[in-house]
């Protein structure tokens, strides 16, 4: 059997968990059996956590996992085996779905991070914007609420403006103030979309540029298949380049989200072969949930 991991990023508002085969026959690269990702919704992170882990174990349908790796906010679950920093397991997370990605965006739920790494996933630098900051999920996902407007709906109607009317404030509370002041005004849906995910952009084009990346970035996290701000983030890329300059490319992947719990498994399952890091693995049915 081939050694079998388990990565668990617990983030501010959903837990993602990637079940991995480390290693194949003949030398094969690692594999992906089951992945899952399940919203917090205001429920206690614990259970959350079990039900997802559980989730993907019955997914992958194996009985035994050789190392279970948590990263993000996930120090404290009981039955892992060792705990990862977010940023290295994005990067190697990210470098697994996109081998010539250089740098990562992480647009998360409080906060967006962007860091770059080496062609080896290892982290050279790094620069994220504060929890109070209009750049993350949950601000966009609280601008959508009040226009009613569904997540999935985001990046079509944004794609759609043609007079965007961009936030002026950094701070999201504020910056909610100023899209209730442009409905009041009888901006569009459309255009106020498309001038926050600018606004976003802007700032994410600024953390990318002070790292000097000049390689593919990859969008990881909750809005990374967001088609109006990954377009928005290649314009703003585009902007302010010298004569025959070419700006960074930006790439994400479908299962971009689970960058976190990818990495995480990825480098538990190093861990374990490697450097011989093994505690007692893990066997169904030892993690019940209720």
């Amino acid at each position: 059997m081939m050694p079998v991991s388990a990565g668990i990023d617990v983030g501010s508002g959903a837990v993602k968990v990637a079940i991995m085969e480390t290693a194949g026959p003949g030398g094969a690269g690692p594999r992906l059996l089951s992945k899952v990702c399940t919203r917090i919704r205001r429920r206690e992170i614990a259970k959350v956590v079990d039900e997802a882990f559980h989730a993907a174990v019955q997914s992958a349908g194996i009985e035994e996992i050789h190392y279970i790796a948590t990263t993000g906010e996930g120090e404290d679950v009981p039955f892992a085996t060792g705990h990862f920093y977010g940023m290295t397991t994005h990067a190697r997370g990210a470098l697994y779905l996109e081998p010539q990605a250089r740098a990562v965006l992480d647009v998360g739920a409080l906060h967006t991070r962007a860091l770059a790494m080496d062609e080896r996933g290892r982290v050279l630098d790094y620069k994220m914007t504060s929890q109070c900051a209009s750049g993350s999920g949950q601000f966009l996902e609280n601008i959508a609420r009040y226009l009613g407007v569904s997540h999935d709906e985001i990046g079509s109607l944004s794609l759609q403006g043609t007079r965007p009317e961009k936030v002026s404030s950094i701070c999201a509370v504020l910056a909610e103030t100023d899209v209730i002041n442009m409905v009041s005004r009888g901006i569009s849906t459309a255009d106020i979309l498309r001038g926050v995910h600018e606004s976003m952009a802007d700032r994410f084009a600024r953390l990318l540029r002070s790292l000097q990346i000049t390689g593919v970035v990859f969008v990881s996290g909750g809005l990374a298949q967001d088609s109006g701000l990954l377009a928005a983030l290649r314009d703003a890329l585009a902007k302010r380049l010298s004569a025959g300059s070419t700006p960074p490319e930006v790439s994400t992947h479908e299962d971009a989200i689970l960058a976190g719990a990818i990495g995480a498994a990825l480098w538990g399952g190093f861990r374990y072969q490697k450097l011989g890091e093994r505690g007692a693995a893990w066997r169904a049915p030892a993690l019940t949930v209720q």
